[in-house]
């Protein structure tokens, strides 16, 4: 690592199915700058609600899912502070919240049916006053944090379908809408996003280019080995999701539904 890579914190942002994980993982790897290593949020949905999937979960179970995600991230920024001063992350802690305002704009469980939706935005009509507050509070504390902690922000913008391996439970909108949100965000704090675009090995040159980044494996190795790594990772999340769940009853259906 070059002297001028250190006291770097660059944020790989973007919304979902953006390539964010393998932008980020492969430029770890081919910089040598360390990369953010927190749980995902699929990780921690395992761990505090076995069996659930997004789709189906209320709003306090995704409250506790943002804040713990919250906490892995700041956490994970800390241990590596504390060894190097610098380091690569996949998001920001501005994701959990941006993804939570707006669910506010088009629904809890953008990802479920059109019955599922309606109920939720019914049921949740005395309590999105609490909620709007809740996420103005947790915006202040995740904004104060993205500003005094991040040097550097690239934005990977929508470019590909979202990905169809069944763990994002959102629409098209809410895809859109999140990331003109993110880009906000950032410019709101003075952290004015340098914007990528292309296939994963352009990012990486481009990215390496213009920061001016050391390199200690070439592109293309790094991208393989990012891959081989996401895979490997995912397969066995993937497959803890599938141990873990069952198909709901139909009690467990409307109690589902019925519960904002």
């Amino acid at each position: 690592m070059k002297i001028e890579d250190k006291g770097r914190r660059i944020v790989i942002s973007g919304t979902y199915s953006t390539g964010k994980t393998t932008t980020t993982t492969a430029l770890s790897i081919a910089t040598g700058i360390p990369m953010v290593n927190s749980l995902s949020a699929r990780e921690i949905l395992t761990d505090l609600y076995p069996g659930r999937r997004f789709q189906d979960m209320t709003a306090d179970e995704l409250m506790a899912l943002g804040l713990k995600r919250f906490e892995e991230r700041i956490k994970a920024e800390e241990r590596l502070l504390s060894k190097n001063s610098s380091f690569i992350s996949d998001g920001s802690v501005l994701n959990e919240w941006i993804y939570g305002t707006v669910r506010m704009k088009v629904g809890i469980n953008p990802g479920s049916t059109l019955p599922h939706r309606i109920a939720k935005n019914i049921l949740g009509i005395t309590s999105k006053p609490f909620m709007k507050k809740y996420l103005q509070s947790y915006g202040v504390v995740v904004n104060e944090h993205a500003k005094k902690w991040y040097t550097d922000v690239i934005h990977l913008p929508i470019e590909f379908p979202m990905s169809p391996d069944g763990h994002r439970p959102v629409s098209e909108k809410y895809r859109k809408l999140s990331d003109q949100e993110i880009l906000r965000s950032f410019n709101n704090i003075k952290l004015t996003p340098y914007i990528v675009k292309g296939s994963i090995e352009k990012r990486l040159k481009t990215i390496i280019d213009h920061f001016s980044l050391s390199q200690v494996i070439p592109v293309d190795e790094a991208i393989e080995l990012a891959k081989e790594k996401i895979i490997n990772n995912r397969e066995m999340v993937s497959q803890h999701i599938i141990d873990q769940y069952h198909e709901p009853t139909l009690k467990e259906k409307i109690k589902i539904m019925t519960k904002y």
